[in-house]
């Protein structure tokens, strides 16, 4: 029985390339030969520099990388986006998505929650990610060969140091995620999520010093430190390689549980 794991010559769409996660996925993808549609809402020259140091490092003239500015919040640009990648891939979606653009307003609790700081965080965190998926699913099942990727949360596992609306948008992804992984694996597409604990060097979390004092403070870490972008990026790599894995959240915590 022939298995098709290939990544070279698909096409991925990374969301939040500007940030730390998004980064090290897009150049992993890259170098295992992907074609790339990178998003991003601010820090363009971030995903400039990216597109420019990644572009200098390929050879293959069929490769291309595309930079789109998103709103990830927006169903509307969400559209957008896909007939963007139709018209400068020419292809109605991509072969593997990594939806990684998150957002997460520090809060002591619930009391502390507005109803539009709910409502934009699960626009953001999870609905983002269902309208990605229902714009992705049709062409690679189509195909009969797809990767989705969700970027989680240990939040979704244990409430997390966020307030209760982060952890339910986190929480909710990988219970859709489980969802999609069922219904579509007949089809060729796996579907799964990375659940990261203190990831460094990003927006949520740019430095130890950050979570001090919390249930992720690094003394309370079993491997004594931050995770990196790249400890992530290579756990979406192996979604991304290995098609008899589908429906798994995948707990990224240094022991931390």
């Amino acid at each position: 029985m022939s298995v098709d794991n290939r990544v070279a010559r698909r096409l991925a769409l990374v969301t939040g390339a500007s940030g730390g996660i998004g980064a090290a996925c897009a150049r992993a993808l890259w170098e295992e030969g992907a074609s790339l549609a990178l998003t991003y809402l601010s820090h363009q020259e971030s995903v400039d520099a990216l597109a420019k140091e990644l572009s200098a490092s390929g050879t293959d003239n069929r490769r291309r990388i595309t930079k789109h500015k998103v709103d990830t919040s927006s169903v509307e640009a969400l559209e957008k986006l896909f007939a963007e990648i139709r018209e400068q891939h020419g292809q109605d979606a991509p072969d593997i998505l990594v939806s990684n653009a998150g957002y997460g307003k520090r809060l002591p609790g619930i009391l502390d929650v507005t109803y539009d700081e709910f409502d934009f965080t699960l626009d953001v965190n999870l609905k983002a990610s269902f309208v990605l998926s229902k714009l992705s699913i049709p062409y690679m099942e189509a195909q009969g060969w797809g990767r989705i990727v969700f970027v989680s949360s240990i939040a979704a596992i244990g409430g997390g140091i966020n307030a209760c609306h982060y952890a339910a948008s986190k929480a909710g992804l990988s219970g859709m995620m489980k969802n999609l992984a069922r219904k579509h694996a007949k089809s060729g597409i796996t579907v799964n999520d990375v659940a990261p604990a203190m990831i460094g060097e990003t927006g949520m979390i740019p430095n130890a010093e950050f979570v001090v004092g919390t249930s992720g403070d690094v003394r309370n870490i079993p491997v004594g430190r931050l995770g990196t972008p790249e400890e992530c990026a290579n756990v979406v790599m192996m979604f991304c390689k290995t098609g008899y894995l589908t429906g798994q959240s995948i707990l990224l915590s240094g022991g931390l549980t």
